[in-house]
């Protein structure tokens, strides 16, 4: 097991835990890096998704073997989708100059489950402390602008059971309403299994019944968050 990043030089920060799960949120669905220049010094982020401290923090150590020879490696990251766990660090840089505006543009974008190191190679001009906060700030904008983001949705699995002549009424409700089919089975029957999102189940199940005149059969078989991309259906654990 990778040794995890000492605790004294960072700042954790633990919200109170809300009694409802988000309906929606954005993720990074794959990490990136970015990189820019200021005044000779060079600042690279790095951008992974993480679904645990654990998985953060060994991220971060990651990096600090990685770009070893670096004079800073500054972090941050938030898991959980009440931010049970978000901390940033300035790394030995002046406090406040790096790892709080980077935990800013994490709060600013609405990203969760997110970890971003941004190394610093000095260039041997100081840039004072607005240059620092600025491109610290731009290196984690230019790592983000590099990966891919998605908005994840709490949605239901729904198998709908219909004959032959509904499946057409079905296929168009779900494509006015934009709702992702995962599955489909022909037999004597057709099953759908369609991906509802939660706050929208009980008026497509309404629609469905009404559309068909009640001959469909519907089954919630689960629950999950997704997300579409390209055209691609993503699906998440609760």
């Amino acid at each position: 097991m990778q040794s995890a990043v000492p605790q004294a030089p960072g700042n954790k920060i633990r919200n109170r835990e809300r009694k409802m799960m988000l309906e929606a949120y954005r993720a990074v669905l794959e990490g990136g890096e970015g990189e820019i220049t200021e005044k000779k010094s060079r600042f690279i982020a790095t951008v992974r998704p993480v679904e645990s401290e654990d998985e953060a923090l060994a991220f971060i150590e990651e990096m600090r073997k990685k770009y070893w020879d670096a004079r800073h490696n500054c972090f941050v990251y938030s898991v959980g989708l009440n931010r049970e766990y978000t901390r940033c660090s300035d790394d030995g840089e002046p406090s406040g100059t790096a790892g709080r505006p980077m935990l800013d543009v994490i709060l600013g974008e609405d990203l969760y489950n997110v970890a971003v190191v941004v190394t610093r190679y000095f260039g041997g001009v100081l840039l004072g402390t607005g240059g620092l906060v600025r491109a610290y700030s731009q290196a984690v904008q230019e790592g983000l602008k590099a990966s891919r983001v998605i908005e994840k949705k709490h949605g239901i699995s729904l198998k709908v059971t219909i004959d032959y002549g509904g499946i057409g009424k079905i296929q168009y409700i779900a494509g006015e309403r934009k709702i992702p089919i995962l599955n489909s089975e022909y037999t004597d029957k057709v099953v759908l299994e369609l991906m509802v999102p939660a706050d929208e189940a009980e008026p497509v199940q309404k629609a469905i019944t009404e559309g068909t005149n009640g001959r469909a059969r519907m089954e919630k078989t689960g629950d999950s968050y997704f997300a579409v991309l390209d055209g691609e259906v993503y699906t998440f654990r609760s």
